[in-house]
């Protein structure tokens, strides 16, 4: 054999050796067989059907979703309960309330209008409450003022207490007067209870959350004469059925 001939069957051989190495080593060799045909055409009901079951489904959660409380409704304008002053009766989408928070003013005297003044100068954008029950020093003894946040079923801003809750979801009430020194008249009681009652049957508010502005945070508002205990008490005796002219002859005693 020549010298030639030795060199290129030498040369064959390792490419040979080479190439067989290529086909059992490579990483190609793993990999799904290619598709060599063309993109399918789907037609649009297809395609629709196909965006929809490729969608990625719904979370699973640990604990599951609580549903949404259902949304009480509430007198419209036109109601046939004559007993609520129209007022009372927003025009605005209903917000979802599942607090009254009962506050006192701190102060001898005012009304809806002069604690809206207090309040823009200390930067609120209006009055803070939705109702003021007056003392009869600036508006009526036992008038029970609406505020303009009521009126647009705003949420309040009253109670900062914990996660903002009794501002966002809590209707404000305060009554004008410093309970610290003296007691609510019997016309201010008596319309504290009405407006509780009504707000509590219109909201589904439970009795547990009609709350004082101190049993939500440090603070003595409403004062010490003006104990929610007692609004409660008086609150549920008449949601028991009792008549609500016995409670009134319980409020006039004073005995709350």
């Amino acid at each position: 054999m020549s010298l030639a001939k030795a060199f290129w069957m030498t040369g064959l051989m390792i490419l040979a050796a080479f190439l067989t190495g290529c086909q059992t080593e490579s990483e190609d060799a793993h990999l799904p067989p290619m598709r060599l045909s063309g993109p399918v055409i789907m037609q649009p009901g297809e395609l629709a059907s196909a965006q929809v079951s490729a969608r990625p489904s719904a979370p699973i959660y640990a604990n599951p979703v609580p549903a949404a409380p259902p949304v009480a409704t509430h007198p419209r304008a036109g109601s046939s309960d004559a007993s609520v002053p129209r007022s009372w009766i927003p025009d605005a989408p209903l917000n979802h309330w599942t607090w009254i928070i009962i506050h006192h003013s701190d102060s001898d005297y005012g009304s809806a209008a002069i604690i809206d003044r207090w309040h823009r100068d200390r930067g609120f954008d209006e009055l803070g409450y939705h109702f003021v029950i007056g003392n009869g020093t600036n508006s009526g003894d036992g008038q029970i003022e609406v505020g303009p946040r009521w009126v647009k079923q705003k949420w309040g801003a009253h109670d900062n207490a914990l996660d903002n809750r009794f501002n966002i979801s809590g209707i404000g009430i305060c009554l004008v007067g410093d309970f610290n020194k003296t007691h609510p008249t019997t016309a201010q009681r008596r319309s504290l209870i009405r407006l509780v009652v009504y707000l509590m049957r219109t909201y589904r508010i439970p009795i547990s959350h009609v709350l004082g502005h101190g049993e939500t945070k440090d603070t003595q508002c409403p004062g010490r004469y003006l104990r929610p205990a007692d609004v409660r008490a008086a609150v549920t005796r008449i949601l028991s059925g009792e008549p609500q002219a016995d409670e009134a002859d319980r409020l006039a005693a004073g005995e709350w």
